[in-house]
């Protein structure tokens, strides 16, 4: 949840320089060439942004934080989702011509995959009929389920692209996926025996670490040292509780502290994240974004979609005291950056909201949720209680990560897909 997918080309090459720059490894993402300028967006398309890089992910975001209020999105915006992905079961970031069958040039996005997956999986669909051949959006997410797994890194982990390095984030927004319909994250092993926990801990940077204690990593530089990442840490947070996007809060928690284990488990490298967002948030309020590459003006500036990620993360784990003043400045200051970031910017914010037990039709003097519901096709009106995913288990999507940034540091939950 972030400012959605922008420029990937831009971003890349943006990765390229601020990893050489911290001694931290480029992602191997693949980006797209610049688009050509589109005359009309696509009927049933949230936002009137550029969907060239964010398409799948706004629209996806937008229909998880519809489902998390109890309203069912409009038909024509799920049928455009549903046109999106490939007969392999993988979504790219955006295909201008659904009509084209995907080919080895379509850049298939894990991101994407995921968070479309957890869209769908929360989708009203007709009630399974004996004999009948099962809906769209159930047949949708099956076969993304598959494709992620047929994707997995040896270690256990996903890249932005399939085939790059597996790193935190995109992990992270898999493990989510897997949980909204049911599947244990841990139950999915890759051809070597590893799971996405056993990834997901190979982010996680000890306690006694004065550069992070307890926070996560985007990926390890060149020599495999770990550098803090506050998006990152919040996206591992909530795949180490073993929660998606729609996280929810749960029962207050202490006073999150940070320790580490021999052997470390992944729940509690997830608390230990927890404490270190909680600390993060401690000094400002808010997170802020690094200066970009090259830039001569190196004043910190608030990060309004990680500062809605750290408290996702901090309600989903139970330490909504720690994250109150955060939500506090994202009510006064965050709907303004909503309204020029477009659908995913108020989704984001709507799931903070619902994370921390807030209400998103007042928020800070602003209705999220009307808000979101104005930049696309009108809901189809409150969900009924059709048969959503009970055949595949408990519905329980998550927040965003969403990613961090191609750039792998904290952009917000772009490499899940936002634009900064």
């Amino acid at each position: 949840m972030f400012t959605v997918r922008r420029a990937a080309a831009a971003l890349a090459a943006a990765a390229v320089l601020s990893t050489a720059a911290a001694g931290l490894a480029a992602p191997v993402a693949v980006a797209a060439p610049s688009p050509a300028p589109s005359p009309a967006l696509p009927k049933g398309l949230y936002g009137t942004g550029d969907p060239a890089y964010d398409g799948v992910w706004r629209q996806s975001l937008a229909f998880i934080a519809q489902h998390s209020v109890g309203i069912e999105p409009a038909r024509p915006a799920v049928d455009w989702l549903l046109a999106q992905q490939c007969d392999s079961g993988a979504f790219a970031s955006y295909r201008p011509d659904p009509s084209k069958t995907c080919d080895p040039k379509t850049l298939l996005d894990t991101n994407a995959t995921a968070v479309a997956l957890q869209a769908l999986a929360g989708t009203e669909r007709e009630p399974t009929v004996p004999g009948k051949p099962s809906d769209p959006a159930t047949v949708a997410y099956k076969a993304a389920v598959n494709w992620l797994k047929g994707v997995q890194n040896p270690d256990g982990g996903w890249g932005y692209n399939p085939g790059s390095p597996s790193d935190a984030n995109s992990t992270s927004i898999v493990v989510g996926a897997f949980a909204a319909v049911g599947q244990k994250p841990g139950d999915v092993t890759s051809k070597a025996g590893k799971t996405p926990y056993d990834a997901l801990l190979g982010f996680a940077i000890p306690c006694t670490d004065a550069s992070g204690p307890g926070a996560f990593a985007y990926q390890p530089d060149k020599t495999g040292k770990l550098y803090a990442n506050a998006d990152a840490t919040a996206a591992a947070t909530l795949a180490g509780l073993g929660k998606g996007i729609l996280a929810g809060n749960v029962k207050p928690q202490q006073n999150p502290s940070c320790e580490d284990k021999t052997p470390q488990t992944v729940d509690r490298a997830a608390l230990n994240g927890a404490s270190y967002l909680a600390a993060a948030l401690a000094k400002t309020g808010h997170l802020d974004a690094p200066p970009m590459p090259g830039a001569t003006d190196t004043t910190p500036q608030p990060d309004f979609g990680n500062t809605a990620d750290a408290v996702v993360a901090l309600g989903a784990s139970g330490h909504t005291k720690e994250a109150t003043g955060a939500l506090a400045w994202l009510e006064q200051n965050a709907p303004a950056w909503a309204k020029t970031g477009g659908p995913a910017a108020y989704a984001q914010l709507v799931l903070a909201a619902k994370a921390m037990g807030a209400d998103p039709h007042k928020f800070g003097g602003t209705d999220l949720v009307e808000a979101l519901n104005a930049t696309g096709p009108a809901p189809q009106g409150p969900e009924t209680t059709g048969n959503h995913a009970e055949d595949e288990g408990a519905f329980n999507l998550w927040w965003i990560l969403g990613i961090g940034t191609i750039v792998g540091v904290g952009v917000g939950f772009l490499l899940s897909g936002r634009k900064k």
